[in-house]
């Protein structure tokens, strides 16, 4: 980066001109064709500075950059593809970025190479330096602290995993929105993963107070080129910049960074979709024990399943049978607060994850998660309620015994089918016709050292409620021929590792067109 460093020091002297002061910069160049993925412009900040206004311009129809900002202590807020400047200052800052102190010496704006279809990319940047602050301090942010629990009954709530607002460069919505919407569809709790940043936390104290219904969630959904992961309960930024040397980011160093005081789950991990949704499948590799949660719906289901759904499971359940324990959880994904909704857009609780948890709190709902105590209803609040228990044991339980009996109960359903599934395969059909409705199903534990994990999922003709796991402890002795299992009302199981019908949904390829309408980060 040489090269660049020189172009910026010759720009420095010749941007002193009658419309800039002394000390702006304009900073342009040619990134090198063997530039990392992610790369930082440095620049020197003088003393006296109280806001920065950064300008950047990626020069080209074709060709993506992002942009972010950082200090000497860190990053200060990643406005991705933002078109707008980034301003940041003492006590105020634009979206996506966080106010504080504007220590002098070495800042970086921060670039990313989102997509390079002309190479070599190019750049304009331009920073104003200014002793006097242009941006009002915003009365609601403050420090962030959790709040107290809003209920503290040990229930059912329901909530969504993956909700952005404006703090996100790709949204529009603003956190009063979401949470009216929220509240409107009966949700307990959303949590707020805006892309690669945090400065939403510190909205969130004053945002609760005027929606005290509704829990708000920190968070940040991990947005790399190459997967995007979900830090649910994140009040610190996580590193993002894998795979590019020589900044020492690994996926290793990024999950621990969103698991210090949060989970780690993994969005849309098959939403394959190139340019129309850079990097929103999963490539990265996928260490089970450091996976937490797995979106099995994003969206919902009525809208995408047909594209993503059976693929999202295969991948869940692949990373289950490598050992994880991953829960089943869902998020709409809703940049807009459910308004002027399009293409494949759902609004906020389609899909809606059900959680079990002692009290309405962000302690409680993590705990809940890491325990596996998780339903998703794959197209929204309003679908039928399913529930699985291993010998009246609840979800995310592990029980030893030579036989279990699994129990499900079916509330809400009009008709249906009740799956079990085990292992990832479907191996017990059965015609649901009463409301509630209960089954039981008798199942030996397994030989051999692999313990056995079940599921259960209510099919109408789609998809329509997927349950976490429990699991049932293999014996240790050698394999004998297995007798089956035995269900108060058999059916004929289909041996599939489907994890049940796909349902007919929507064509695909009308989604893919209004998929590919725009590039997005989902």
């Amino acid at each position: 980066m040489t090269s660049m460093r020189t172009l910026a020091a010759l720009l420095l002297v010749l941007s002193t001109s009658a419309t800039a002061g002394a000390q702006d910069l304009v900073l342009e160049d040619t990134v090198p064709d063997d530039a990392p993925r992610y790369f930082a412009v440095p620049f020197s900040v003088p003393a006296g500075t109280v806001e920065i206004e950064v300008r950047h311009d990626d020069l080209s129809d074709a060709n993506i950059l992002d942009w972010g900002l950082a200090d000497a202590s860190g990053v200060r807020g990643w406005g991705g593809g933002n078109t707008e400047p980034a301003v940041v200052g003492v006590d105020a800052a634009s979206r996506s970025y966080r106010p504080g102190p504007i220590e002098p010496g070495e800042w970086s704006v921060l670039v990313g190479l989102a997509k390079v279809s002309e190479p070599p990319a190019r750049y304009r940047i331009e920073i104003v330096f200014r002793t006097a602050a242009t941006l009002v301090a915003d009365p609601d942010r403050g420090a962030y602290v959790p709040a107290a629990p809003l209920e503290s009954e040990a229930r059912w709530y329901a909530g969504d995993f993956h909700v952005h607002t404006r703090e996100s460069g790709d949204a529009r919505a603003t956190l009063d929105e979401a949470a009216a919407l929220a509240a409107e569809r009966g949700l307990d709790f959303i949590e707020l993963s805006e892309h690669n940043t945090v400065s939403q936390v510190d909205l969130l104290p004053a945002a609760q107070t005027r929606h005290p219904a509704v829990l708000l969630m920190p968070g940040s959904e991990v947005t790399t080129y190459a997967g995007h992961g979900n830090a649910i309960g994140t009040t610190a930024f996580v590193d993002f910049r894998v795979m590019s040397p020589p900044l020492a980011v690994t996926l290793e160093t990024l999950t621990a960074d969103a698991r210090r005081d949060g989970l780690f789950a993994i969005n849309h991990p098959a939403l394959a979709l190139g340019d129309a949704c850079i990097g929103c499948a999963w490539e990265l590799p996928t260490p089970p024990a450091a996976i937490d949660a797995v979106e099995v719906q994003n969206g919902a289901y009525s809208v995408t399943g047909l594209l993503f759904y059976r693929q999202s499971l295969a991948f869940w359940d692949t990373l289950l049978d490598e050992g994880g324990h991953a829960a089943a959880i869902g998020g709409s994904d809703d940049h807009r607060a459910g308004v002027d909704l399009e293409g494949t857009q759902s609004p906020i609780g389609s899909p809606t994850t059900l959680v079990w948890a002692e009290e309405l709190s962000v302690a409680g709902i993590l705990a809940g998660v890491a325990a596996g105590r998780t339903v998703v209803k794959l197209d929204g609040p309003d679908d039928p309620m399913v529930e699985l228990f291993v010998n009246e044991q609840p979800l995310g339980s592990r029980v030893i015994a030579p036989e279990v009996t699994l129990r499900a109960v079916v509330t809400g359903a009009d008709g249906g089918t009740l799956l079990f599934v085990r292992n990832g395969e479907t191996v017990e059909r059965v015609p649901v016709d009463a409301d509630p409705f209960e089954t039981t199903l008798v199942v030996p534990a397994p030989a051999g050292d692999v313990d056995d994990r079940w599921r259960v999922q209510w099919n109408a003709r789609d998809p329509g409620v997927v349950t976490s796991h429990v699991w049932v402890a293999a014996t240790g002795e050698a394999p004998v021929p297995d007798a089956g299992p035995t269900t108060t009302t058999p059916d004929e199981g289909c041996g599939c590792r489907t994890g049940g019908d796909t349902g007919s949904g929507a064509l695909p390829l009308l989604l893919v067109f209004a998929l590919l309408r725009q590039r997005k980060r989902c």
